[in-house]
């Protein structure tokens, strides 16, 4: 596995952590916040160290998009499709509102990309804004897809 194969699986495993919360994720796996904080540590003696299957799935069951099964999916170049119901303003609406959306995403996106790179290099700080605004756009993508595949 290369570095940045590896990097991008240990910031979906973060990503996926945090979005869960600490505290339920521990209550959900049973491990405890270290343990959980190995997982995605770039520190080197856990370089080899990943979330277990079975720990994601639990994870992914209560978390609000599946992070790690995402970055798996893509570094494999498969397309997946999240079916689980969203909760709140994202449901609401049909294909014209989510194009909308969508289109907001984007611009925040390059807005972001745009700050990023005026100092010619993309600080780590910058790169986990520019992350979420990619995720952010991804989640959007997904309802398009379902409400579109619900209509065919």
């Amino acid at each position: 596995m290369t570095d940045r194969m590896t990097n991008y699986l240990k910031k979906h495993s973060e990503a996926l952590i945090k979005d869960v919360g600490y505290a339920t994720a521990c209550e959900v796996t049973g491990k405890s916040k270290a343990t959980l904080g190995r997982y995605y540590s770039d520190a080197s003696e856990h370089g080899t160290r990943f979330m277990p299957i079975d720990t994601a799935v639990q994870l992914e069951a209560v978390a609000s998009y599946p992070h790690v099964t995402s970055a798996m999916a893509e570094l494999n170049g498969i397309s997946l499709s999240h079916d689980k119901p969203t909760q709140g303003p994202r449901s609401v609406g049909g294909v014209n509102s989510h194009v909308v959306e969508l289109s907001q995403r984007f611009a925040l996106l390059m807005a972001e990309y745009h700050q990023a790179i005026q100092d010619a290099k993309i600080s780590n700080n910058e790169a986990k804004r520019l992350l979420h605004e990619t995720v952010e756009l991804q989640k959007v993508l997904v309802e398009i897809k379902l409400h579109l595949e619900a209509e065919t």
